[in-house]
């Protein structure tokens, strides 16, 4: 398999939001998880119109694995202290496919360059916070064909590694469907072999991306 393509990055499984205050300043995080540059512009809108009354409305997002798209808008803040400070939290974090707002009510009180890139720093932590976030896993969906004497050796062998099947089916013979890590495939299919003294057919179907929701996160 590729190694290029041996990348894991967290994304975010359920979005959520944030609040903290600063000199009566509000600034209210919210964070979804975006698929393209299209629906983070969306998701801005949408929080711009909910949020019409407010003095800023400061976004950053970040699309792809690699962090291949990236865009951050200061919404009227001084140049560099609310849009740039938001997606340095997420590039820092290592998530993506990920967009958040900022939505700033003014209080009354300046707060200097220094106070307003702490806010919206802030900001963005508070809402991340109140999200669920999980690990995106560069992995492989696997076919195991056995027999019902070596089901039972494999699940249990499936079990102490953390996996579950995704897919059953009890016929003549146990047809399972797994998704695991690339990194894990080579010892786990010696082990299997081993255990079943040879009982087990191995067929490595497809590379895939899925969350590994044993490195899931609140």
């Amino acid at each position: 398999m590729a190694s290029e393509k041996n990348l894991d990055y967290r994304v975010v499984l359920e979005g959520g939001q944030g609040e903290i205050v600063e000199k009566k300043s509000r600034f209210i995080a919210t964070v979804r998880r975006v698929e393209t540059e299209q629906e983070a512009a969306a998701f801005i809108e949408e929080i711009k119109k909910k949020y019409w009354d407010a003095r800023h409305n400061c976004s950053a997002f970040v699309i792809g694995g690699r962090g291949e798209l990236t865009r951050c808008s200061d919404d009227g803040e001084p140049s560099g202290t609310a849009g740039r400070p938001m997606l340095e939290v997420l590039l820092a974090e290592g998530i993506r496919n990920v967009a958040v707002v900022v939505t700033r009510y003014f209080g009354g009180t300046l707060l200097g360059t220094g106070g307003l890139v702490r806010a919206y720093t802030q900001a963005v932590k508070a809402g991340l916070d109140n999200c669920i976030v999980g690990v995106m896993t560069q992995g492989l969906e696997i076919g195991l064909q056995t027999d019902y004497n070596g089901v039972g050796k494999v699940l249990y062998i499936l079990g102490q590694h953390g996996l579950e099947p995704v897919d059953s089916q009890y016929g003549q013979e146990v047809l399972l469907t797994l998704r695991i890590p690339a990194d894990q495939a080579a010892g786990l299919q010696k082990e299997l072999v081993e255990a079943t003294c040879g009982r087990i057919h191995w067929e490595c179907k497809k590379e895939i991306s899925f969350v590994d929701k044993k490195r899931t996160q609140s």
